[in-house]
């Protein structure tokens, strides 16, 4: 019997970040503590916990008897409709039809583009961005065509490279607020530009707003969904929004329990179906049809979901006032160290920092300086280039205890400065 093949599939399904992390020349300095500032997952370290009240309510899930069958491959009635009241708002009101759940917001995010997009078609994706859209794009065969992020403007959408990448094949503008590696979170004002371009061409949005609320002092979040009904008027220099809610821009809005509620490993996420002009009615079914490969997430987690979302007010605000200060300490730590220039974060669990390369001896790009800072000193970032990002950038998560933040920050100012020019 000959070798067999793998499928087309599985060969051009291939995450970025897999493989430049995997394939890293060198290894930590066994004389140091190994740091790593890399993994987006706020349990890792052990300082950020779920609320007594969330570990409540997976028991009584468990002993309620009341999960142990096969969930509805959409989800259950109550967790939907917990969902929907939970993010359901006056000018974009929701009820459980429109909440899908899924295995996570990946697996959310896995299903719309599944929904929406068809092989030889191309979706447009932030730069830099998470980079699993890439894998699911185009493990699907749906090309990617990515628009940049400003770091001089807090990476915010280039709007009119958005738009040059638009022709007949595209499916779908993807955005991502806030933002997941950048920490950005979008204005109103840039939002709307972004729906200005959507309704120009007639697309829908997927907007990833797993980090929805997490923001900063001085920034607000704003749910894309909120707007997506609305119709936009443009006149030369001028856009506003007509009073009356037209219901023109149909928006798939994606999140979950991971990051708000601090448990990624539970895996439950949802999909947000924003259309109520109905534009959406066969990428409903294809939505429906798509939650039937695994048949739903955890059945668990479902049940326990009403009462993890009634979480108190002060456990998200507790929570948020660590993120801020430790995105403040890193702002201020790195703004420190010389030829690095970090751009401020607004929002999520991520700041990101240009690499000054011309102010060092030896640093080709991005990846060789994360390489070099493992092997000298045992901290670990990510390179922009796992994000596609253009210039010599790295990524730092914010989520570490902030004595370790501190250790690291000083490693990284000893590390620069032995390789300044």
């Amino acid at each position: 019997m000959n070798p067999l093949e793998t499928s087309t599939v599985a060969s051009r399904t291939k995450n970025p970040i897999r493989d430049i992390v995997d394939n890293l020349k060198v290894v930590p300095n066994p004389a140091k503590k190994f740091i790593p500032l890399s993994l987006g997952d706020p349990s890792v370290f052990g300082n950020f916990q779920p609320h007594k009240s969330t570990m409540d309510a997976l028991v009584n899930a468990v002993q309620s008897g009341k999960a142990n069958g096969y969930p509805p491959s959409t989800g259950h009635e109550i967790a939907r409709e917990a969902v929907a009241q939970f993010y359901s708002r006056p000018d974009a009101p929701l009820t459980s039809k429109d909440v899908i759940l899924a295995s996570g917001c990946s697996d959310a995010l896995n299903i719309c583009i599944g929904a929406i997009g068809n092989e030889g078609q191309n979706i447009l994706l932030p730069k830099p961005g998470f980079s699993l859209y890439e894998t699911l794009c185009s493990s699907k065969g749906v090309e990617c065509r990515f628009y940049n992020l400003l770091p001089h403007k807090s990476w915010e959408a280039d709007i009119s490279h958005m738009e040059s990448l638009i022709d007949s094949k595209t499916a779908a503008i993807l955005v991502n607020n806030p933002s997941n590696p950048c920490g950005s979170v979008y204005t109103e004002a840039h939002l709307r530009d972004i729906l200005v371009v959507a309704e120009r061409h007639n697309l829908p949005i997927i907007s990833d707003e797993i980090y929805a609320d997490m923001v900063f002092s001085g920034h607000k979040f704003t749910p894309l969904g909120r707007f997506g009904f609305a119709k936009i008027v443009s006149i030369p220099d001028f856009r506003f929004f007509q009073a009356s809610l037209t219901k023109t821009v149909p928006i798939l809005t994606t999140g979950g329990i991971a990051k708000r509620y601090l448990i990624p490993g539970w895996r439950v996420g949802w999909i947000l179906i924003h259309d109520r002009n109905e534009l959406f009615a066969k990428v409903r079914q294809g939505l429906n049809s798509l939650t039937q490969l695994i048949l739903g997430p955890n059945s668990v987690v479902q049940i326990a979901l009403p009462d993890i979302l009634r979480a108190p007010k002060s456990f998200y605000e507790e929570t948020l006032r660590q993120l801020e200060e430790n995105a403040t300490l890193c702002c201020d730590e790195l703004g420190k160290i010389p030829g690095l220039e970090p751009v401020e974060a607004q929002g999520a669990m991520y700041i990101m920092a240009k690499v000054q390369l011309d102010k060092f001896k030896d640093f080709r790009n991005d990846l060789d300086f994360v390489e070099k800072l493992v092997q000298e000193e045992s901290v670990l970032c990510l390179p922009g280039q796992c994000f596609r990002c253009e210039g010599a950038f790295f990524r730092v998560v914010i989520t570490a205890p902030r004595e370790m933040l501190k250790e690291a920050f000083e490693r990284m100012d000893a590390f620069c400065r032995r390789h300044l020019k």
